[in-house]
């Protein structure tokens, strides 16, 4: 049985050495840290070979590889979105475009960034711009990214942007990766021999400053000539959950977004221990439209995860927005003379702001009164077939937006909850290096996160900051809707919390760029625009007079 048993083993360390780590473009990857011949990375493929077929005593299926090859994350530099958004900068900004397209790989596509980065050049991301290997960069952000990162200066403003030190080789040409789990000799040897990488435990890989690296971007504003003029915090993850009451309760990032599976469970499915619990490595976010995008257009973005997996991964990804993102509650209506008043209060169950990251993202109210008949009365926040919400100043005008409100009694009046940006002159802008200001950010607040001491970094700017009702936890919105149907007794009020993760603004204004990825980012949009909102919450009431 033991002879078996490592006969397997040889045959495994064999079939992982006949794809051997990944270097730069042309070998010769970071010459300083090889010397015994270990390059920066490794390709997932050799780390999933032992990371897959896992299970829990339930006979769930967590296996890392089969979940994380199905992520954005897995993903990242696949991303269409990405790919056009970095276009628009680099036509906006031409002398700037190739540090635009090193600073923008770092989190999109960190294993060509890094080896770029070692080599003394920039990284490419553009279509038709040679200078990095297609499988190095399609490999997104990959096992060999996150567990090499090194606790240096993590949690620190000069780790953000991307900009994490990996763990230099070690003497003896061995390049350590890190887990949360002490490794006995025996299994040291067993990985070094198939990978090269040898597992060093480090409680670092647990903690939300390794997340803050790549979830922490301030981008530098840009004027006609290359100038920095500004900057923009433009996604801070990181600091909106540091100034809210999860460290206090010892919550982190890798809670909510690898939630434990509980053991015995063994983390790999080659001679490995049970453990007491394993973080699940699907990465539940808030974007089941862009996966749903990038599986329909599969063979054009080379996916390699099954059609099966993204889609299970989607529909995880709504689960999390659905029971954990929000809860939504309408009072008991109010029917006074020719119209009814009622509260609605929305409660932020994540964090950090609702909705945070890139700032595309927007969760709004869909309110509809009806009369006894059935026919609305009134309806706020209606979304259209093309993904624009109906009534919304910004998604018909770019150059105007809607503003926060703490009463609506008119249905062109629409509660968005949103970041607006500013350029130099104060207008809104969809282009990161042009924006140097918040003009509105009313994005639900977690628990806990007090406005009025929050750094202006994660600052709530617009109207929002003077309501006494938007604060820690969530918003509360009165509405006085007028019934001109007095005789439509009962009417029923109709409430949903919808959420979008590309808003219109944010695809429409790539409409003048002719390049091959907005292009295809567009058409991609517009095929699957009718799905782009997804209803988080919905409470029915009745009023009676």
């Amino acid at each position: 049985m033991v002879l078996c048993l490592m006969a397997c083993v040889m045959a495994l360390v064999a079939s992982l050495r006949a794809r051997p780590p990944l270097s730069a473009p042309g070998g010769g990857a970071d010459d300083a840290s090889r010397r015994g011949g270990v390059a920066l990375f490794t390709h997932s493929d050799n780390c999933v070979s032992c990371h897959n077929q896992l299970t829990t005593a339930g006979g769930e299926d967590v296996s890392i590889g089969t979940a994380w090859r199905s992520t954005l994350m897995a993903n990242a530099a696949r991303d269409p979105y990405f790919h056009a958004s970095v276009r628009r900068e680099t036509v906006d900004h031409p002398e700037k475009s190739a540090e635009i397209q090193h600073e923008c790989a770092a989190c999109h596509m960190p294993i060509v960034q890094k080896i770029a980065h070692a080599q003394g050049r920039t990284a490419t991301v553009l279509t038709g711009q040679a200078g990095h290997d297609t499988g190095l960069a399609a490999d997104g952000v990959s096992c060999t990214v996150c567990h090499q990162i090194s606790s240096e200066r993590l949690g620190t403003p000069s780790s953000f942007n991307g900009d994490f030190v990996l763990q230099p080789t070690r003497p003896d040409g061995v390049r350590d990766i890190f887990g949360p789990f002490d490794v006995d000799r025996a299994r040291h040897t067993i990985m070094r021999s198939a990978t090269g990488f040898e597992q060093v435990e480090a409680s670092h890989v647990r903690q939300s400053e390794l997340c803050a690296t790549c979830h922490t971007l301030i981008t530098s504003a840009l004027g006609p000539d290359g100038r920095v003029i500004g900057s923009l915090p433009e996604q801070m993850n990181f600091q909106e959950w540091q100034h809210s009451a999860y460290p206090v309760e010892g919550r982190g990032c890798q809670a909510c977004h690898m939630p434990r599976a509980e053991g015995p469970i063994r983390v790999s499915s080659v001679l490995g221990a049970e453990r007491d619990g394993l973080s699940r490595h699907a990465f539940v976010g808030g974007n089941a439209f862009m996966l749903r995008m990038m599986n329909r257009f599969r063979t054009a973005l080379g996916v390699e995860a099954e059609a099966g997996e993204i889609e299970a991964t989607a529909r995880l990804t709504e689960q999390q927005l659905r029971d954990t993102t929000a809860s939504l509650t309408v009072s008991v209506p109010t029917v006074s003379g020719a119209s009814v008043g009622f509260d609605i209060e929305i409660q932020n169950l994540t964090g950090h702001k609702y909705p945070t990251g890139y700032p595309s993202r927007r969760t709004w109210l869909h309110v509809t009164v009806r009369a006894s008949t059935g026919r609305p009365v009134f309806e706020s926040g209606a979304v259209n077939r093309d993904g624009s919400i109906h009534g919304n100043d910004n998604d018909a005008d770019g150059q105007t937006y809607e503003p926060h409100y703490g009463v609506i009694e008119q249905p062109e009046q629409v509660q968005i909850y949103e970041a607006i940006l500013g350029d130099v002159s104060g207008r809104p802008t969809t282009g990161l290096l042009s924006a140097v200001s918040y003009l509105k950010d009313n994005r639900l607040l977690p628990r806990g996160f007090d406005k009025i001491t929050a750094d202006p970094q994660i600052g709530v700017y617009g109207a929002a900051r003077d309501d006494a009702d938007f604060a820690a936890g969530g918003d509360r919105v009165h509405y006085q809707v007028p019934l001109p149907d007095v005789a439509g007794s009962p009417w029923t009020i109709d409430v949903e919390l919808q959420y979008q993760p590309i808003g219109y603004r944010w695809s429409q204004n790539l409409q003048p760029y002719s390049e091959p990825e907005p292009v295809a980012f567009l058409r991609y949009f517009d095929a699957l625009s009718s799905t782009a909102s997804t209803v988080l919450r919905r409470a029915v009431v009745t009023a009676r007079r």
